[in-house]
């Protein structure tokens, strides 16, 4: 019995894979005029699909809005009670099938063309109804379902989500699609965060942020370094210009080497030259910068040079942006 799984479960692999591997083949010329036809529109792409090829629609829909490209869906059912007054001529409509036959497909066909949007039909059958009526082919042919009765729909959709994913690919590398536009649409996520968050919306500003002039009694450093609680104390002029930095690390390393600290000023004990960073930097860089100098805070600089503030390593997991 469990044989039979795992062996199930590697048949069902290989034969999903080779579809997916057959679909490159086929992909040249019409995919590139699919590619095309959704630039040059002034609306959106509407997916639409029946049963598992409407979910698979549902998702290529989903995968195009996230990365530039205005898509909705709207299923077809639905769409012969009404809401086929969500589709405009500025419109460009996706419609999937493997067979091609959908009746509820298949009774919008006149209808859509009346409307004047252009439609791409993606299909495993280039003779069927929708393929015929459709401006344009995309072929999504699969030699065999991976399941065993060759019925239930396997390799076809995993083929269609492929084929839809390229396409979403395609098109946002056509737009110049970034990293960044990416984030704006996903403000909520883990790469929002970390795509859309400066050092200035997680940094310690003003008092919040200790610092010493370089005449400071050690005293009175070791005071600023424990009442403001970052581990860690500027140094700067009467400018605010940063001469250096003293943290527990530092403290400890004195510590160590058994030195009398009584009589000792900010500037004898400072690091000079500390790790900086802009404070229109992203957040993400902060965390990076720490990480690659195994520090746990760096100090923040204005557009003129002078410390406006600080960020620790807590402050970015706080802000999830770690």
């Amino acid at each position: 019995m469990a044989q039979r799984a795992i062996d199930l479960a590697k048949e069902t692999l290989a034969i999903e894979a080779t579809a997916v591997m057959e679909l490159q083949g086929r992909v040249g010329a019409s995919f590139a005029q699919a590619v095309q036809m959704v630039l040059v529109i002034r609306g959106r792409v509407v997916v639409m699909g029946m049963g598992k090829s409407g979910h698979i629609g549902r998702k290529m829909a989903a995968t195009l809005a996230s990365t530039g490209t205005p898509a909705m869906f709207v299923h077809p059912a639905e769409a012969s009670h009404g809401d086929l007054g969500m589709i405009t001529a500025q419109d460009l409509v996706l419609a999937i099938s493997n067979s091609g036959e959908s009746q509820e497909m298949a009774v919008l066909l006149p209808v859509l063309k009346r409307l004047g949007a252009p439609l791409i039909a993606m299909t495993g059958n280039p003779q069927s109804t929708m393929a015929q009526h459709a401006d344009l082919w995309l072929d999504s042919a699969v030699a065999k379902e991976a399941c065993p009765l060759n019925l239930a729909p396997t390799a076809s959709t995993t083929a269609q989500m492929a084929l839809g994913d390229a396409l979403a690919v395609a098109l946002l590398d056509a737009r110049g699609f970034r990293a960044e536009d990416f984030a704006r649409s996903h403000p909520g996520g883990a790469l929002g965060r970390k795509l859309l968050t400066h050092v200035s919306d997680v940094m310690r500003s003003g008092d919040a942020v200790p610092r010493v002039a370089p005449d400071a009694r050690f005293g009175d450093l070791m005071r600023e370094m424990s009442d403001k609680g970052l581990g860690a104390a500027a140094i700067v002029d009467a400018q605010d210009q940063v001469l250096g930095i003293f943290t527990d690390g530092d403290l400890r390393r004195l510590v160590e080497q058994g030195r009398d600290l009584r009589s000792s000023v900010a500037a004898d004990v400072m690091h000079p030259q500390p790790r900086t960073i802009g404070m229109g930097a992203l957040a993400v860089d902060a965390a990076e910068l720490m990480e690659r100098h195994r520090i746990t805070s760096v100090l923040v600089l204005d557009a003129h040079g002078r410390l406006c503030g600080a960020v620790s390593s807590n402050d970015l997991m706080r802000a999830k942006v770690i």
